[in-house]
């Protein structure tokens, strides 16, 4: 499968994005999905995360409550809702494909394919 993201830019602090991961080339609803992001000398971190089904959402404790991860399988696209965004937020926002659910989905390596990144800057 191959996924684009789309949807990052500059917003001040408070602001409001939405990301879009548009996926081709796969069965899209077979996929568990999730969110990372890799800042400047950072490592890649977890965001959140998605079953098959949206029956379950994960979220990283630094953004729950401001962060909602969606998808539409109908549209074969996974989104990330993005409110209050902080400073510390800027990152390159990377969308991710596994091809079966672990538990242990906050770790990069469980996923198979990726998307390019989408660069989201945050300015205080």
């Amino acid at each position: 499968v191959q996924l684009q993201a789309s949807g990052g830019g500059s917003v001040q602090a408070g602001g409001s994005l939405r990301l879009s991961c548009a996926a081709s080339g796969g069965t899209f609803s077979s996929y568990f999905m999730g969110w990372f992001r890799q800042g400047p000398g950072n490592e890649r971190e977890f965001v959140a995360a998605i079953k098959r089904d949206s029956r379950n959402r994960y979220h990283a404790h630094s953004v729950r409550g401001r962060f909602t991860i969606s998808r539409d399988n109908s549209k074969n696209a996974l989104y990330l809702r993005m409110d209050s965004l902080r400073p510390e937020d800027t990152a390159v926002y990377y969308c991710a494909a596994a091809t079966a659910y672990y538990s242990d989905y906050d770790r990069p390596n469980r996923y198979d394919y990726w998307g390019q990144g989408t660069l989201v800057t945050v300015s205080s």
